[in-house]
């Protein structure tokens, strides 16, 4: 198994929850180290940076909207095989059709607020952690 890193976010949805604990329980007991993280209240400007990729789909905007109601958790979690091991624990988008046991399905609401983004691709997890991270704010 290859050791690496991907990009987290724990949503404003579980914020306002105050799920936070559980779901970093959640990561770590599937193998998954936190080795940066920071609680913040993104931006309009950043939200439309991180999430410029859906720029012309029709829930952009809703989306930045949500993505900037109140704070969000941005993690970089370490792990064997991080990227999949995430998204196994993660769950499906939609929390209905999301396995039980997973995040999503223990805690999402909705499609949107389903409580947590994670990288889906080595190269997509390098460029989300840039963007909120500099190298020297990741240890271990």
């Amino acid at each position: 198994m290859a050791i690496e890193r991907t990009f987290s976010i724990i949503k404003p949805d579980a914020t306002a929850r105050n799920l936070t604990g559980k779901i970093l329980s959640m990561l770590e007991s599937a193998g998954l180290r936190v080795v940066a993280q920071k609680r913040l209240h993104m931006t309009r400007a950043q939200a439309e940076g991180f999430y410029a990729v859906h720029k012309e789909r029709p829930f952009f905007g809703e989306l930045c909207a949500y993505m900037t109601s109140g704070p969000v958790i941005v993690q970089v979690l370490q792990g064997d095989n991080a990227i999949a091991r995430n998204r196994e624990i993660m769950g499906a988008t939609d929390p209905a059709k999301a396995a039980d046991g997973t995040i999503r399905k223990t805690y999402g609401e909705s499609i949107e607020r389903n409580c947590v983004h994670g990288s889906d691709a080595p190269e997509t997890a390098a460029q989300e952690i840039a963007y909120f991270f500099a190298q020297t704010e990741i240890t271990g």
